[in-house]
């Protein structure tokens, strides 16, 4: 009878002995998940520690308003009012249309280069030549160009978002198994049914990651894009507030262009990661 009792407890520690593995898997799921907003808090930590550093400065107390109280509250104020709508809006138009051209352009070259051999050979160096050149360099050129600012800037960020996806979506090409295509010919697939059924399935997570690259690029270049001749958007109304020395307001600004750029860069990465394409068997 001990003897049933002894192997009964033995059972009953086995199985018990695995909670304190689950336990600690569990908890390293939820630090994994909590570690943005750990990183989000600390970055909230220096600058309030920039803040307390521009008031205790007398030489930095025409700045204090990059510190985060009249930045927040000025920060409200642009959403309570409407004002960061009116300023964001023509800003995610030009993205949008520098980017629908960028992709416009960028996927098909990226394909015929990841595709072809002899057309990677011929394209790539000037690519890369152009690719070296800052988009803010055509600033001249895109002014004379185009009759219109808003034209101007939309080709200034297409020329920034061009390239990541062009590379990202070549890149992904190269990484197709030969196995896929050679199955589709057997199937009797020609080039473009095979393009359009096996290539593009199998790329669209390195293109939407190459747009998330572009994404990123466009909005760094947009600010001082729209430094030229507009009376409207995010750089607009950070050159004004600029003039004006309204410090607060400009801190504002700078935090709503970081708050729309992460976001739109965390739903492009979401996407990426659910595009994985597995082909059927």
């Amino acid at each position: 009878m001990s003897g049933g009792i002894e192997a009964a407890l033995a059972v009953e520690r086995a199985v018990e002995a695995p909670g304190p593995v689950r336990g600690g898997v569990g908890f390293a799921r939820a630090l994994d998940r909590l570690a943005p907003l750990a990183g989000l808090a600390g970055l909230l930590a220096l600058w309030l520690l920039g803040g307390l550093i521009l008031e205790a400065v007398p030489a930095y107390s025409a700045f204090t308003g990059f510190a985060p109280g009249p930045a927040l509250a000025s920060f409200a104020e642009l959403i309570a009012s409407g004002e960061a709508w009116r300023a964001a809006a023509p800003s995610l138009a030009r993205v949008g249309q520098g980017l629908a051209v960028a992709f416009g352009l960028g996927v098909p070259l990226g394909l015929l280069v990841g595709s072809s051999p002899l057309a990677e050979r011929i394209l790539q160096p000037p690519f890369q030549l152009l690719r070296m050149i800052s988009p803010l360099a055509w600033m001249p050129v895109a002014v004379l160009a185009f009759p219109t600012w808003d034209g101007a800037i939309v080709f200034l960020i297409a020329a920034a978002a061009l390239w990541p996806i062009l590379f990202a979506t070549a890149a992904g090409v190269k990484r197709v198994d030969p196995v896929w295509l050679a199955m589709a010919r057997n199937l009797g697939a020609g080039r473009l049914a095979a393009l359009r059924t096996v290539v593009v399935p199998a790329v669209l997570q390195d293109i939407l990651t190459g747009l998330r690259l572009a994404l990123g690029v466009a909005w760094i270049v947009l600010v001082p894009a729209e430094y030229l001749g507009v009376t409207s958007g995010l750089g607009y109304a950070v050159n004004d507030a600029r003039d004006t020395l309204s410090y607060d307001r400009l801190a504002a600004l700078v935090l709503l262009i970081g708050l729309i750029g992460y976001a739109f860069d965390a739903a492009l990465g979401r996407l990426a990661a659910c595009a994985r394409w597995i082909p059927a068997t």
